[in-house]
């Protein structure tokens, strides 16, 4: 489907973010939540391939363009609270999904508030990447963002160096990951921060969980340990799915295969 509108809702904070919304606008369907570096753009053929919902709604979370700034009182529950404005705008959206941090994101709101489906890629748990804040504290401080988006590869993605000097010879990728680096130390900070109660469940108020996984990712730091960890906090009817021959980036190496994936998830839903 194409991409038909754009909304823009003001949140706290005087701040603001911008909802992709693909399909019939006035129609109740799935809502996106991307993860760090990335932004609504970068999920646009996942949001175009998918067949089972009238409608897809990606959010362009706070700190990315066109949505507003994080503002200084950011933290984990302001990205709760604008998810919340986000499906208040959207009212009756049958199912929500998360990527990563925006998987966390998605499982915390459907501890606020009852959600018929909530699906999680790879969601991520404190503590993550908290050995990488001192580096990029210095990278924010001196507003070096080639530091940045390096530090984030390779610290707290754990990817190698011959991978990030294949990111680094396409300037235009490049470039989008420098513009997407802006938040990344704000997000980590504000993520390591939180302090969830021991023995928490996320998603209490979800009617399903979905957690899916890449089948290269199961098992491996940074992404299959943490995914691990979150699979114990969800509620035992939670399901795990794994996509075959992927990891961590599914949205960008295999788009279709991921919205084939979420549209199979729908239709086994009650």
């Amino acid at each position: 489907m194409e991409r038909t509108t754009r909304k823009k809702l003001p949140v706290g904070g005087d701040s603001w973010v911008t909802v992709d919304v693909y399909g019939d606008p006035g129609a109740p369907g799935l809502v996106i939540v991307p993860g760090a570096m990335s932004d609504a753009h970068a999920w646009r053929r996942v949001a175009s391939a998918i067949t089972a919902w009238p409608s897809v709604a990606v959010v362009n979370r706070r700190g990315r363009v066109p949505s507003g700034p994080l503002t200084g009182t950011y933290s984990l529950r302001t990205e709760v609270d604008d998810l919340g404005t986000v499906l208040d705008a959207f009212p009756g959206a049958p199912a929500l999904f998360g990527w990563s941090y925006g998987g966390l994101i998605a499982l915390l709101a459907a501890d606020a508030r009852p959600l018929r489906q909530v699906m999680a890629y790879e969601p991520v748990m404190p503590p993550f990447g908290s050995h990488a804040l001192p580096e990029l504290k210095a990278a924010e401080e001196s507003e070096d963002r080639d530091a940045t988006v390096e530090i984030v590869s390779r610290k707290v993605a754990g990817l190698d160096a011959a991978h990030v000097e294949a990111m680094r010879a396409d300037p235009r990728g490049w470039s989008v990951l420098r513009d997407l680096s802006r938040p990344a130390y704000a997000e980590l900070v504000a993520l390591n921060a939180a302090v969830l109660p021991q023995g928490v469940a996320l998603a209490r108020r979800a009617g399903h969980v979905d957690l899916v996984i890449g089948e290269h990712s199961q098992g491996t730091a940074p992404y299959g340990t943490s995914f691990d960890t979150v699979r114990h906090h969800t509620p035992r009817h939670a399901t795990i799915h794994t996509l075959p021959g992927q990891s961590h980036m599914a949205h960008l190496q295999a788009p279709g295969q991921l919205a084939s994936l979420l549209d199979t998830l729908a239709r086994e839903t009650p």
